[in-house]
C-alpha cells in the first residue's frame, strides 16, 4: 500500500488525532495553581506587556461574560443531563481556564468568586508551553513546564527573577492550533482557524497568526531589556471592533443610471476579503453572524428594503434571513422539554447571511459546539475571496421621481440576536458591529 493512498492518510490522521486527544486528557490535574505566577507578578518587569494581555481577551476567556453563560448554563447543564458530553464540557476549561484545567480543579468556581481560573490564559501559563503532543495541534494538547524557566520567540536578557530560553514554536502558527482547533465529541471540526490559515495563502507565504495579532513595535520588552522589536500582546479578533471594520472590502453599482417609472433595476455589491489570513467569520462559527443589508432611499426620504437574489446552491436557505426557529435543542439545558426554539436570525428577511450551520444530531441548527454533529453549507469568506452578490429590484409605484440612493451596510455580531436575549447576555456582547458600508446611485424618471 502507497503511504501516500487514502487509507494511509486516514490512519496517519487518526493516529495523529487520537494521540493528541490523549496527550491533552492526561494533563488534567497534573499541576497546581501555585506551579504558576499570577500575572501581577509579571507586570513589574513586563509593565506594557501586562496592560495589553489585560485589555485582550486572553485576559477573560474565562471570566467574559457569555462564556460564563455558555459553560455554567448550557454546556455543565446540558453535560449533567446528558453524560455523553461530560469529557467535551470538562476540557472546556483547558483553553479557558487553562490553570483551573491543569490543576483538576473542574468545573472551576464561578468568576464571582475569584478564583485563580479568572487568571484565563495567563502569562505564565503560555510561557511555561513546550510544546504539542502528536502531529496536529488541537484541543488544548499543550505541553508544559512551569518553572523558572519562561519560553518565548528569542532568547532574553539575563534575569534575577527567571531564566528564559528560545522556543521558535511561540513564532509559529501552530502555537495558536493548540486551542484555535477544537472538535467535537463527533469528530466534526467546530473550530479550525489555524487550519482554515494552513490551507490558505497567508500559509503559503510564511504569514502566521501571530503577525497580524501580535504585531511587532519598537520598544522593550522589559524593564531591564535593550530596545529591540517587540511583539505587542494584543491579542485583537473577533471582539475588537477596530480589528472587524474594515474587514471586507465593498463596492457597489446599479446596472443603469437611469430607470424609468415601474422599471426594474440590478444593485451588484462586490466583497472582498483583503484582511483576514483564515476564513471570516471564524472561530466559534456556531454563534457569529456576518450579514448585508441593502436598502434605498428615494428623494422624498421612503426607505425600501432590498432582499438578496437566491443563487441557488445546495444549502442556501441558511445563508438568507427567513422567519424560522431553531436552536430547540437549547431546551435540554434549560430544561424546557417542549422548547420550540427562538428565531433563527435575527436580522431583517431577505438578508444574505455569511456563515457555516451546525447541526446536532437530529438535524436542527445548534450553537451549542459540543452537541454538533454535522456541518452545513459553508459560505464564509476565505482569505481574500471575492463574493458577488445581487439585488434584483421591482421599483414600487410609490417611488418618488429623482435620485434614489442604495445603501449597504456589512454587519458582525458575535452572538445571534435571539439566542442572546433569550439567556439574558449583556446586550455589548450581541450588539451589531458594523464592519464597512458603501452606497450607488440611479435616478428614476417617467
Amino acid at each position: 500500500m502507497s503511504c501516500l493512498s487514502p487509507a494511509c492518510l486516514l490512519l496517519f490522521v487518526t493516529t495523529a488525532v487520537l494521540a493528541a486527544e490523549q496527550g491533552a486528557t492526561s494533563t488534567r490535574g497534573s499541576l497546581s495553581y501555585d506551579d504558576f505566577e499570577s500575572p501581577e507578578a509579571c507586570k513589574a518587569c513586563h509593565t506594557d506587556i501586562y496592560w495589553q494581555w489585560d485589555q485582550s481577551m486572553m485576559s477573560k476567556a474565562f471570566t467574559h461574560h457569555w462564556d460564563e453563560i455558555e459553560y455554567f448554563d448550557l454546556a455543565v447543564k446540558h453535560a449533567e443531563k446528558d453524560p455523553r458530553f461530560k469529557d467535551a464540557v470538562d476540557g472546556c476549561n483547558g483553553c479557558h481556564a487553562p490553570l483551573a484545567w491543569l490543576a483538576g480543579d473542574i468545573p472551576p468556581p464561578r468568576p464571582s468568586e475569584n478564583s485563580r481560573a479568572n487568571e484565563s490564559v495567563s502569562c505564565d501559563f503560555c510561557h511555561s508551553i513546550t510544546g504539542f503532543s502528536g502531529d496536529l495541534p488541537f484541543n488544548f494538547n499543550y505541553v508544559v513546564d512551569p518553572g523558572r524557566v519562561k519560553r518565548g520567540s528569542k532568547p532574553g536578557r539575563e534575569s534575577p527573577h527567571h531564566d528564559t530560553e528560545a522556543n521558535s514554536l511561540f513564532s509559529q502558527a501552530e502555537f495558536c492550533g493548540i486551542c484555535h482547533n477544537e472538535r467535537a465529541p463527533s469528530g466534526v471540526w467546530v473550530k479550525s482557524t489555524h487550519l482554515e490559515w494552513k490551507e490558505g495563502p497567508y500559509a503559503e507565504q510564511g504569514v502566521p497568526c501571530q503577525q497580524c495579532h501580535m504585531p511587532r513595535a519598537k520598544g522593550r520588552s522589559a524593564s531591564m531589556a535593550d530596545e529591540d522589536m517587540v511583539a505587542q500582546h494584543l491579542f485583537h479578533g473577533a471582539h475588537d471592533p477596530g480589528k472587524v471594520r474594515g474587514t471586507i472590502e465593498l463596492r457597489m453599482h446599479p446596472d443603469e443610471r437611469e430607470v424609468e417609472t415601474g422599471g426594474t433595476v440590478v444593485v451588484q455589491v462586490q466583497l472582498f476579503n483583503g484582511k483576514t489570513g483564515h476564513k471570516f467569520p471564524t472561530g466559534s462559527v456556531e454563534d457569529r453572524i456576518l450579514w448585508l443589508h441593502v436598502e434605498a432611499v428615494d428623494s422624498e426620504g421612503q426607505r425600501f428594503h432590498l432582499p438578496v437574489d437566491p443563487k441557488g446552491f445546495e444549502g442556501e436557505e441558511y445563508t438568507i434571513a427567513a422567519d424560522v426557529l431553531a436552536y430547540q435543542d437549547l431546551g435540554v439545558p434549560l430544561d424546557l422539554p417542549d422548547f420550540e426554539g427562538v428565531q433563527r436570525d435575527g436580522v431583517p428577511f431577505g438578508d444574505r447571511i455569511f456563515r457555516m450551520p451546525y447541526f446536532d444530531d437530529q438535524g436542527r441548527m445548534t450553537i451549542m459546539q459540543w452537541n454538533t454533529a454535522s456541518l452545513g453549507v459553508d459560505y464564509r469568506f476565505e482569505p481574500r475571496e471575492t463574493k458577488i452578490e445581487t439585488f434584483t429590484w421591482e421599483l414600487p409605484d410609490e417611488i418618488a421621481e429623482g435620485r434614489v440612493e442604495v445603501h449597504a451596510s456589512l454587519n458582525y455580531s458575535l452572538l445571534v440576536g435571539p439566542v442572546a436575549e433569550l439567556l439574558d447576555v449583556p446586550e455589548e456582547e450581541s450588539e451589531p458591529m458594523l464592519v464597512n458600508s458603501q452606497f450607488t446611485w440611479f435616478e428614476v424618471y417617467e
